[in-house]
């Protein structure tokens, strides 16, 4: 341990400090982990705590169905179905489910981008990207069950609530949380590749999140792809070009989305402007962009213009290995402290960032109405086979754990129901049932978790399990 805080101090100010952090407690990790799973592994194994901790698990791992939920209206419209509300009847916690079509995403060949993308959410918990709570299906459907983002998206906001832009304090702020979100999906090697407003979307309390992952992909250690995918206009030199890239059209991306935040239009594309896709292209290969927009500071200009580099090499975010870190480090960003973003608590940073810069008004719909959402015509000539339910098998595994059990702590399920006897002796659920005086109680939870009758005068007692 002490080498490795050595290490650390000795390495130079540009090397990512989170890397060298990786390594830094290895050694006592290792000495706890290897004392926990001796004796006092074995005294949890034979307690009630470990009873309990089996409840939850069981529980955990139900069956999802559409049952599960209460549907309510329609959000927006997907590649392959609608998005709409719903709510876990158990718990009341509304999510967003976005519906796949199975002969749509059939017709489409679209099997692998839809396990892709719901691989890829499962992997990740990160609350600058949206989770995924559960995943199910239906006779005609697979749903995604995500975190819901009732602000509306980036694009909205940028466009359609006043004049086009924002203040040069509220682009810093989200831009900051996007650097946050792209950090935590380049730490497991994944690319996003679709970085634009439209895949920004805010939540109740103002904070961002990333979504729509489609497109996203996960590169081996050491290795680079090629694809040219994402959105005309966005995407960056070297996936126009159809050549190898990292993590590079993310940062590309950002550039993008900053210049647009600030000037109410894209870098390389004016809003509703008739231009064919080649001179779009073109345009990002070759042109530099304008900077003539009064509300450019000079901080603003300088990180756009480094993002927004041709050549890789020269980006920033992508300079001799660097990442995340070298683009947090800019002085864009010098009012924020990017560790009290990381933990969602204010103050953010210096005052204007000692919160959010835009309050949400409940009340409010942040988007078109939704009448003018398109309906999916039918597909015909699609047949399901037992091919296909070998996918839907794969994609179709009920809840992730750790949404799901953030899910029953913020809705006080998790504190109502872990409840143990004032003596320290288990409640009837904890106890066979050929040893109880008393029938369990009708109803999911309360036979799962029913609670033993207290003496008179006594109170449960509520312990964290361990």
């Amino acid at each position: 341990m002490i080498d490795a805080i050595e290490e650390r101090l000795k390495a130079p100010p540009e090397c990512d400090q989170e890397e060298l952090n990786q390594d830094l407690f290895s050694e006592c990790s290792s000495a706890i982990t290897n004392y926990l799973s001796g004796q006092p592994f074995k005294e949890f194994c034979d307690s009630i705590y470990f009873s309990r901790f089996l409840q939850w698990k069981w529980l955990e791992r139900q069956p999802v169905t559409k049952n599960t939920f209460r549907q309510y209206r329609v959000l927006g419209k997907g590649g392959f179905g609608e998005v709409c509300a719903c709510q876990v009847r158990s718990s009341g916690k509304m999510y967003a489910c976005k519906r796949l079509e199975k002969k749509r995403i059939k017709k489409r060949k679209g099997e692998a981008m839809a396990l892709n993308e719901k691989q890829i959410l499962e992997s990740v918990n990160s609350r600058f990207v949206v989770s995924l709570g559960y995943a199910y299906e239906t006779k005609d459907a697979l749903n995604l069950v995500l975190t819901i983002m009732n602000g509306g998206d980036l694009k909205f906001h940028i466009h359609n609530m006043g004049a086009p832009g924002f203040s040069i304090h509220r682009a810093i702020f989200y831009s900051a949380e996007i650097t946050c979100g792209l950090h935590d999906l380049h730490k497991q090697r994944i690319v996003y590749r679709d970085l634009k407003p439209e895949n920004i979307l805010l939540d109740d309390h103002g904070h961002i999140r990333i979504s729509d992952l489609g497109l996203a992909v996960r590169i081996p250690s050491g290795e680079k792809i090629k694809g040219r995918v994402g959105t005309v206009g966005y995407m960056a030199p070297e996936v126009v070009r159809n050549e190898r890239y990292e993590m590079s059209p993310d940062w590309f991306g950002l550039g993008c989305i900053i210049y647009e935040m600030i000037a109410g239009q894209a870098p390389f594309r004016k809003r509703k402007e008739k231009v064919k896709r080649e001179e779009v292209d073109r345009r990002v290969k070759e042109d530099t962009e304008s900077y003539d927009d009064e509300k450019f500071t000079e901080e603003a200009k300088s990180i756009c213009s480094m993002l927004l580099k041709k050549d890789v090499k020269d980006r920033l975010g992508c300079r001799n290995g660097s990442c995340a870190s070298d683009v947090k480090a800019h002085p864009f960003f010098k009012n924020i402290n990017f560790k009290r973003l990381e933990t969602g608590k204010a103050p953010f940073g210096n005052p204007p960032f000692d919160k959010v810069p835009f309050e949400l008004d409940p009340h409010a719909v942040y988007a078109k109405d939704v009448l003018d959402i398109e309906q999916f015509s039918t597909v015909k000539g699609v047949t399901i086979d037992g091919k296909d339910n070998d996918f839907y098998a794969k994609f179709s595994t009920g809840s992730v754990s750790i949404p799901w059990q953030n899910e029953m702590c913020e809705t006080s399920v998790y504190k109502d129901l872990n409840v143990f006897n004032a003596d320290g002796s288990p409640t009837p659920d904890l106890t066979p049932y050929d040893q109880q005086s008393n029938p369990p109680k009708k109803g999911f939870f309360s036979r799962l978790f029913g609670r033993q009758k207290q003496p008179e005068g006594s109170k449960p007692t509520r312990r964290a399990s361990r």
